[in-house]
């Protein structure tokens, strides 16, 4: 078991994990699917990059996106981490922490001061692992 970046050989199975990633939403990926992938598998230094977790018999089973950026207060870069997504049958396996913890890394190798990230308020659980592996802030998201 194993977190590591994508390959060009993923693409059926990362297809497949963000399909089921954008019905969770409620988006259709038709139209960014394939500028996603090719932008993931050719980041700039910013990203977005992304990471999948591979599991014992070599199923991809996670996968994660995020991308580094500038910021005003500090001359450091933080980490935005984008999209999560386990497959139904490896959830509650320690995949999503993992696949966190990754981006932690690399955000630490980066030498961001954090690493935040937005969620549905109705993603319960969701929010009982971000609970454990990240602090809850008191900011409210307002979009155009």
């Amino acid at each position: 078991m194993t977190t590591r970046t994508l390959k060009p050989e993923d693409r059926p199975a990362w297809q497949s994990m963000w399909e089921g990633y954008s019905a969770f939403y409620g988006v259709d990926p038709s139209a960014s699917v394939d500028n996603t992938w090719q932008r993931l598998l050719h980041p700039s230094p910013d990203g977005p990059h992304g990471l999948v977790y591979e599991d014992a018999d070599g199923s991809l089973v996670g996968l994660v996106h995020y991308l580094f950026h500038a910021q005003t207060r500090l001359p450091v870069p933080r980490c935005y981490l984008n999209d999560l997504f386990t497959a139904p049958a490896a959830r509650g396996k320690g995949v999503g922490r993992a696949l966190i913890e990754a981006v932690y890394a690399k955000a630490d190798k980066k030498g961001c001061d954090q690493v935040y990230w937005l969620t549905q308020d109705f993603n319960a659980d969701a929010r009982r692992l971000y609970d454990k592996v990240a602090s809850h802030t008191a900011f409210i998201k307002y979009q155009r």
